[in-house]
């Protein structure tokens, strides 16, 4: 596990842009493994910028989200899906059939989780995978559970999650109570991981994910035996881990 430090959100977004970027350059057919949430949207403001100025070309990209909220459309305005067009795709050339995101519409949920994870190996599996992590460790909608879950599955959100959220809704009684998400399986089979953390209100859960044991309890941990995985953080978010760096 690489630690890279950052001063704050914006230098931690530059440094993930730029592991991301060369990815795409030295392979320019990456299957990229992408997040959303408020940690990422810097990551993809500066990809943006240098794909206008013509320093990173998406166009044989192939693009698989980890998550998506069961119940809502394409066009919700709070979907993933809109999300990441609004925050990337429609600003770069990602082409919309290598565009995959989990189906909330659909509400078969086996059905649609195998869907997703045969789209995945179809693909080949995820060369890069973009990740944040939130306040109780979880990574994707995997939230803290007595073991670690295995490919794409239908999740019951827990209300620290939901309490979250809930700033993107016109109040907690609209969040989704589900979502699909990728596995911790599914995650840790991607060849190469990148973590993005920022702020003070994760110190303790950074301490606990990627200096602590490795449970199910802290979804994160798991990250830890992982051969290839770059946690970028901020000054922050590393607050409680100088006597371990």
């Amino acid at each position: 596990m690489k630690i890279i430090r950052a001063k704050d959100y914006n230098d931690m977004s530059r440094k993930a842009a730029n592991i991301i970027s060369a990815q795409v350059i030295l392979k320019p057919e990456s299957v990229l493994g992408l997040a959303t949430g408020s940690s990422p949207i810097g990551i993809y403001e500066q990809l943006i910028k240098w794909y206008h100025k013509g320093d990173v070309d998406f166009g044989a990209c192939t693009t698989f989200n980890l998550d998506e909220y069961r119940g809502l459309t394409p066009d919700h305005d709070q979907s993933y899906h809109y999300f990441m067009h609004k925050n990337f795709f429609d600003a770069v050339n990602v082409p919309d059939e290598r565009i995959n995101l989990p189906d909330g519409a659909q509400l078969d949920a086996e059905r649609e989780c195998h869907r997703y994870d045969a789209a995945i190996r179809a693909a080949g599996g995820i060369d890069l995978q973009l990740l944040g992590m939130g306040l109780n460790g979880h990574i994707g909608f995997n939230e803290p559970d007595e073991y670690f879950s295995k490919g794409t599955h239908c999740v019951n959100l827990t209300e620290s999650t939901i309490e979250a959220n809930k700033r993107f809704f016109a109040s907690a009684d609209d969040v989704p109570r589900q979502a699909y998400t990728m596995g911790v399986q599914t995650i840790m089979l991607a060849r190469r991981i990148v973590l993005v953390v920022s702020g003070e209100n994760k110190a303790k859960t950074v301490r606990e994910a990627f200096f602590g044991p490795v449970t199910p309890r802290v979804p994160a941990s798991i990250l830890q035996l992982h051969t290839d995985v770059s946690i970028v953080a901020d000054e922050a978010a590393l607050s409680l881990c100088t006597d371990l760096l």
